[in-house]
């Protein structure tokens, strides 16, 4: 499992979405949220837009595999849609704060690896969030006053990436995730060898 996070405007979403649409073993999982849609976003693509009433719901009959309170708007994970990704064989992407980050590291730290995003400067943040052009100024207030806490738990990730050019900065996260799965496969040989080797022993001692 993939784990990327960044304060708002920092473009994880848009790094994130050009990494599943060039990988055809990462598959997105999409977030059920309570804050209204922007008009630029698509129920179902984006996000999953629900009321808080059916998340209140989902969070009672464990469907959420993780879940936060972000700018004043809950956000969370589909458990159903994972588990099925996982059991096709495929590397589940997760856009998500560092509340569900936690989460996730709680119940499977062994399974995920993640990725905090930077912006290059507070200056830049704060353009950012305002070409988007679809927050009010007050919205916009918000997520940089929540960016400096979000931004503390950088320490908390096993990379980073500053994303300073897109192209640079998807490189960056496209780099990681296959060094990652690379990891992984090593791993799995050592675990097969060295189950191999104490079979050996085994029978050569007698038990």
């Amino acid at each position: 499992m993939f784990v990327v996070s960044s304060p708002s405007g920092a473009g994880k979403t848009t790094l994130t979405r050009n990494l599943v649409n060039s990988d055809g073993n990462l598959e997105l999982s999409i977030s059920v949220t309570t804050r209204p849609r922007r008009p630029s976003e698509v129920d179902g693509v984006h996000y999953h837009f629900i009321t808080k009433q059916k998340f209140a719901e989902m969070r009672r009959a464990n469907e959420l595999l993780e879940f936060a309170k972000v700018h004043g708007n809950f956000y969370g994970t589909p458990r159903g849609p994972v588990e099925h990704a996982l059991a096709a064989g495929k590397d589940v992407l997760f856009d998500i704060d560092w509340q569900g980050a936690k989460q996730l590291y709680e119940k499977m730290r062994t399974d995920v690896v993640s990725v905090f995003v930077l912006p290059p400067s507070a200056k830049e943040l704060k353009a950012r969030l305002e070409r988007r052009a679809e927050d009010s100024a007050d919205v916009i207030a918000r997520r940089l006053k929540n960016a400096a806490q979000e931004i503390l738990h950088w320490v908390e990730y096993d990379h980073l990436v500053v994303n300073r050019d897109l192209n640079e900065a998807y490189g960056e996260l496209r780099n990681i995730l296959r060094s990652e799965r690379a990891k992984r496969v090593r791993r799995r040989k050592f675990v097969k060898a060295t189950a191999k080797l104490l079979a050996d022993l085994k029978s050569i001692t007698g038990g």
